[in-house]
């Protein structure tokens, strides 16, 4: 099946070469384009792609608020937020609006693709290249909330393993060789502990651990 994108970006020439890379994959579709927040937002309810690639900064709404509208109005639209190195702090607030990843807007075409398949398979994408400073500041947030503190002890035993080791990069099938489980049970484990979280995919699930305080920033579980 194709995944139907949307490109948001208020630059026609970025558009449109993102437009060409997508559409040269058997596997992708190009719905449409928005050159700015409200029309993207207002596109996505129209023609409910799989994906919005979405650029941050737009006249008028930008692509928080977009991100934050669209995944507040579908749970089947993912967002995957286009940044750059200097964005770190819109990018954290747009995971937490509600994006499945972010991409360096100077990412190879290979990475694109690659990033765009696996936030429409609910894996997310995270940049490597920022990833380490957005999490350094996860650790500087706001004190946990008692609603967080809440969910958090919704979790089993298990489940919270299991939510560590997707917050700390692991796929599936490394958490199964890791834990001595079945890819199948894996899956299973992955799906309740978002189901209980209320969360859409892997990248929320990190955003969680760490706001959480259940992992520290260098990857370690605090209990």
């Amino acid at each position: 099946m194709s995944i139907r994108v949307l490109v948001a970006d208020d630059q026609t020439i970025v558009r449109a070469g993102f437009a060409a890379i997508l559409t040269a994959e058997t596997d992708m579709t190009v719905v449409g384009e928005a050159a700015e927040g409200d029309a993207a937002v207002a596109m996505a309810a129209e023609l409910a792609p799989d994906l919005v690639l979405m650029d941050i900064r737009m006249p008028g709404m930008d692509g928080l608020t977009a991100t934050r509208l669209i995944t507040r109005h579908s749970s089947r639209t993912r967002v995957l937020v286009l940044t750059t190195f200097d964005l770190d702090a819109y990018v954290y607030e747009a995971l937490r609006a509600g994006a499945s990843g972010y991409l360096l807007k100077d990412a190879e075409p290979e990475a694109l693709l690659a990033a765009i398949r696996g936030v429409a398979a609910g894996d997310g994408a995270l940049a490597p290249a920022v990833t380490g400073r957005l999490i350094a500041a996860f650790a500087q947030g706001a004190p946990v909330s008692p609603e967080t503190t809440g969910a958090l002890n919704s979790l089993t035993r298990r489940e919270r393993e299991i939510l560590t080791l997707v917050a700390t990069g692991l796929s599936n099938a490394e958490i199964g060789e890791r834990l001595g489980l079945a890819l199948g049970t894996v899956k299973v484990h992955v799906s309740a502990v978002l189901n209980k979280l209320g969360l859409r995919d892997r990248v929320q699930a990190t955003i969680f651990a760490y706001e959480s305080g259940l992992i520290r920033p260098s990857g370690m579980p605090t209990a």
